[in-house]
């Protein structure tokens, strides 16, 4: 048992809910984020500031913010696509802007209608705006891990982005499996060069579980010196350029699993699952999580009602 400390942060509200077909109503966003305020995250991705007509998913953006209530230790972090989103957010009093591009220049145009340096360019201008705030600043790296359309990503290219951002004295960068093409070598291997390069930024792994590696990337992303991840609760979320994928690595399978291995992820897996179980009725569909369906290891369960009557006769036998 390690006691290793890991931090785990909720990316649901935002990634998960902004690909739902229905729209989840407010309030009901409001009481769930307020419930995993209490379960101890280190961070929780609120919403987006993406333009409503863009994502309608989450035009409550603005409202979300104001209502929320926020408890003293958890990061209320928002993605914020340009610099009419930063001054959005900055009206919410978001602690942190969470900016995002690819480093693959195919899925940055099919994504974001830019290239990388027409991206790079504005993502520099809000965190030019946010200089002298106490608005902290993450850049997250999607597709850091492989692009579906261009094939492997070097891991020289992704370092050279994230030391882009870092000479702009960003606080945090996030490498994203955007697509669930990352494996547990790549996992490990990436973690190590980038917290051998850049000791100084808070790294963030945001894997999902496509093709079901999701957990074993944790593992050896830990392995390498990572101790923060985002997942998303009942494993919600996904990408329009992987079809048929599921979604971000789950909280509450990754937290468990964490757990039982002796880590501290600080949160407190009761009251996550309970907020899992509630997510089917929420958004109108099973999760593809499995805790919130099977229980905790820890868990115990009654025999079987006749199972007095079966040990006799297996006692019985062993007796002849």
């Amino acid at each position: 048992m390690n006691g290793k400390r890991i931090y785990m942060q909720e990316v649901a509200t935002r990634d998960g809910f902004q690909i739902e077909q229905q729209f989840i109503p407010t309030d009901d966003k409001i009481a769930l984020i307020d419930a995993l305020s209490q379960a101890g995250y280190a961070k929780i991705e609120v919403t987006s500031f993406t333009s409503p007509s863009a994502i309608p998913a989450l035009r409550d953006a603005d409202e979300l913010m104001a209502r929320i209530a926020r408890v003293p230790g958890v990061v209320y972090t928002v993605l914020v696509p340009n610099a009419r989103g930063a001054e959005r957010a900055m009206a919410a009093r978001a602690d942190e802007f969470n900016l995002v591009m690819s480093v693959s220049e195919t899925h940055n145009i099919a994504n974001l209608r830019m290239t990388r340096e027409q991206s790079y360019q504005g993502l520099k201008s809000v965190i030019d705006a946010a200089r002298g705030t106490e608005v902290a600043i993450n850049v997250s790296l999607s597709t850091s891990f492989g692009c579906p359309m261009e094939g492997p990503v070097a891991h020289t290219e992704v370092l050279a982005w994230a030391d882009r951002f870092a000479q702009l004295d960003v606080r945090g960068v996030t490498l994203c499996d955007t697509t669930g093409m990352a494996d547990p070598r790549a996992a490990y291997e990436l973690t190590h060069a980038f917290k051998a390069r850049f000791p100084q930024l808070e790294l963030t792994l945001h894997f999902h579980n496509t093709r079901g590696m999701g957990g074993a990337n944790v593992l050896t992303a830990i392995e390498a010196g990572a101790n923060r991840f985002d997942a998303s609760l009942g494993g919600l979320g996904g990408c329009p350029y992987a079809p048929g994928a599921t979604g971000n690595i789950c909280t509450e399978d990754t937290a468990h699993m964490l757990d039982a291995m002796g880590y501290d992820t600080g949160l407190m897996l009761d009251r996550v699952i309970a907020a899992a179980r509630q997510l089917p009725a929420l958004i109108g569909h099973d999760i593809p999580g499995q805790v919130a369906k099977a229980g905790l290891i820890a868990e115990r369960h009654a025999p079987p009602a006749d199972f007095a009557a079966i040990r006799e006769r297996a006692l019985a036998r062993e007796a002849q």
